[in-house]
């Protein structure tokens, strides 16, 4: 009987760490994330003010990959996805670049926005995928900065 009282004690103290233990999506993430690190892409969680017209809502904050731009780069522009396949600019005009479709095709349905300025560029990304994702990610990234 006093086994039992002692093994029920421990089991009380102890079940609280199993709630510290991350779970599998938040473990996969995390890999994900340090895959990025390893390519050479920087991640944040940046709070963003979405368009009302998007069919999806993104997460606030969203999950920001982002590289640094070759320099005398000055084009600033941002594209998002209003469905898969679909990109747009903050007016709601198709993106019609020639040079940029090709790349935007390539990307997943979750990717919410691109955009570049001087410096940067950056892509917000819902993160449901593996590392041959991540790769594509970084492939555009690559090609674009």
């Amino acid at each position: 009987m006093t086994v039992w009282i002692v093994v029920s004690i421990l089991a009380l103290i102890l079940s609280p760490m199993v709630w510290l233990r991350p779970s599998r999506s938040q473990s996969g993430r995390m890999a994900v994330r340090m895959q990025a690190r390893r390519m050479g892409l920087a991640m944040q969680l940046a709070p963003q003010q979405w368009p009302h017209w998007l069919s999806v809502e993104p997460p606030d904050p969203c999950a920001q990959y982002h590289r640094p731009r070759r320099k005398g780069r000055v084009d600033s522009w941002s594209y998002w996805q209003t469905e898969p396949g679909v990109w747009c600019n903050q007016w709601r005009e198709a993106c019609a670049d020639p040079d940029l479709l090709p790349h935007l095709s390539t990307l997943p349905a979750d990717v919410y926005k691109l955009e570049a300025g001087p410096q940067m560029l950056a892509l917000y990304w819902g993160e449901k995928g593996d590392e041959k994702v991540l790769q594509d990610i970084a492939k555009v990234l690559r090609a674009l900065a």
